[in-house]
């Protein structure tokens, strides 16, 4: 069977991270899946100073030492999130972002929790533009300004110290009488001369035109209010309330409590045979990196005798990960998933890609592999994943394939497709057009919208190469336009994947623009030219 493994560990926080390198040490062929960086919540932690052995570190340098240590013993880590499981049979099924269906005798859940949200006036609406669950990530947007931390635990109090770093003053707004952490990190906040502490106090709303410029709070003993305001630029609430259960999409499959807590035993075997259950995502006592560790160890261990007894009796052999498998490094580096994070947090609404891709195609595995790791950096774009054939009406508008293609917020073409990896250079076009489309997009004369809004029906397609600094100039510019009127496509096209292209019209340099099919141009173009070019046709 295709992508079959002894095991698929789904999050690899500690828990999972621990498990991999049980589970690759026990010599089980192990797939890790992972929408995000390795490292859960311990890779936004600043500082680790309480797990034993460990003096100090932080926690990205301690997750990504126990990723090294998990591919050293073979597991191999996937980019994705999974988006449906199906627990019903002696093979479990785990479906990813991309459509990517895996197979396992056995699945250990490790999902997490996310920061839970307040649910106050303007928290959706601000979030990404004021409004942040991540110091670690976002604090450094803050330098110089006020910031506000919502929260009274450990989280809350170990943040906030962290942002004093940052802002020009921190204020710590916590609905409790006093803290609900340790009393010595209690007293480090209460005691640092950058920090303000406001008990028995609530947010009552954020509000704003494009960021955050306005918030209000009231004491819930004496019904004061106060509201901090700014006339210009914005400041920071960053919500710090505890965490919610990852554990919406095995509804059904397994047993959950009341909060959405998956129950296990001390194996760490949930209700179903063959389903583990390890970390934050199980109801537990105490929440932290020690005890994540202890249930990845467990849940690894359990699952091996489980496994072992599964295969015999159903005679099956499951070949072991080629090296080259648990060797795969990810497109994205770490500064351009920072870069694009920051982006689509900015985003208004959903984007959703649709790529057609072709069985047994060297391109359309290189983009199904961009895809899932672009969707594990953020939550606001969701990915179709279509069969050549499958999507006739789409396929139509599109004159290339394997392709990418950007939909609007009614699942209609925007005119905007990719007909290669946006990699390179041309990465920078990819995050643009999503953010174009999505608002609230980058800022634009109206003279020159109204001149775009007036032009005629056309085809382009640029053809490029990822190595050429001046393609992404003459992508962007067309696309934008396609973005803005919708008698108008805008293609870019990687020429090495579509030499058939490049020798029909004798292409020989880049970038070059072919309009309609029939006229061709050489060379970069702004978003200017191009709209006097089109104006002039």
């Amino acid at each position: 069977m295709k992508n079959l493994y002894d095991l698929i560990i789904i999050g690899a926080g500690a828990a999972g991270l621990t498990a991999a390198l049980y589970a690759g040490r026990a010599k089980m062929k192990t797939l890790v899946i992972e929408k995000s960086d390795p490292g859960g919540q311990i890779k936004i932690t600043n500082e680790v100073v309480n797990y034993p052995g460990v003096v100090s570190t932080t926690g990205a340098d301690l997750a990504a030492q126990m990723k090294k240590q998990a591919t050293n013993f073979g597991a191999v880590f996937a980019a994705g999130d999974a988006t449906a499981v199906d627990f019903s049979g002696d093979i479990k099924k785990v479906t990813t972002t991309d459509g990517t269906e895996y197979l396992a005798v056995a699945v250990i859940i490790a999902g997490g929790a996310k920061p839970r949200k307040l649910g106050f006036e303007g928290e959706e609406e601000f979030a990404g533009r004021g409004i942040a669950y991540c110091a670690t990530c976002d604090g450094e947007f803050f330098a110089g300004k006020d910031v506000f931390v919502i929260g009274a635990g450990f989280a809350a109090a170990e943040e906030a110290i962290f942002l004093t770093r940052f802002a020009k003053k921190v204020t710590v707004i916590a609905r409790e009488p006093e803290f609900t952490c340790s009393q010595t990190i209690a007293d480090s906040v209460l005691a640092h001369p950058k920090i303000e502490v406001k008990f028995n106090t609530e947010i009552v709303y954020a509000r704003g035109n494009s960021v955050v410029q306005e918030a209000k709070f009231v004491n819930n003993q004496t019904g004061e209010t106060f509201v901090h305001k700014v006339e210009t630029g914005v400041f920071g609430i960053f919500v710090f309330v505890g965490y919610e259960p990852e554990s919406g999409v095995y509804g059904g499959q397994v047993e959950t409590d009341k909060w959405g807590y998956i129950p296990a035993n001390e194996d760490m075997e949930t209700n179903i045979p063959g389903v583990y259950v390890a970390g934050d995502i199980r109801p537990k006592r105490l929440r932290q990196l020690v005890t994540a560790t202890s249930d990845g160890a467990i849940a690894a261990t359990a699952s091996e005798k489980y496994i072992s007894e599964t295969k015999q009796k159903l005679g099956i052999v499951i070949e072991p990960a080629p090296a080259q498998e648990a060797q795969h490094e990810p497109l994205l580096g770490e500064q351009a998933s920072a870069q694009i994070k920051y982006v689509m947090d900015r985003t208004e609404s959903q984007i959703t890609i649709a790529a057609i891709l072709e069985p047994e195609n060297e391109l359309s595995d290189k983009i199904k592999d961009f895809l899932r790791e672009y969707v594990g950096i953020t939550d606001k774009m969701s990915v179709t994943v279509y069969k050549k054939g499958e999507n006739p009406s789409l396929e139509a508008k599109l004159d290339t394939l394997p392709a990418i293609a950007l939909l609007d917020k009614n699942g209609e073409y925007t005119g905007v497709s990719f007909s290669g990896v946006p990699g390179g250079h041309e990465l920078e076009s990819f995050v643009l057009a999503i953010y174009n489309a999505a608002g609230p997009g980058q800022a634009m004369d109206d003279s020159l919208r109204q001149r775009i809004l007036q032009l005629p029906a056309t085809d382009i397609k640029v053809g490029v190469s990822l190595s050429c600094t001046m393609c992404p100039e003459l992508v962007q510019s067309c696309q934008r336009i396609a973005l803005l009127n919708p008698k108008i496509s805008a293609a870019m096209i990687d020429l090495q994947y579509f030499p058939e292209i490049r020798d029909k019209h004798n292409i020989m340099s880049v970038p070059a623009m072919l309009i309609n099919d029939s006229d061709l141009l050489f060379g970069k173009k702004s978003l200017e030219e191009m709209v006097t070019l089109l104006e002039e046709r």
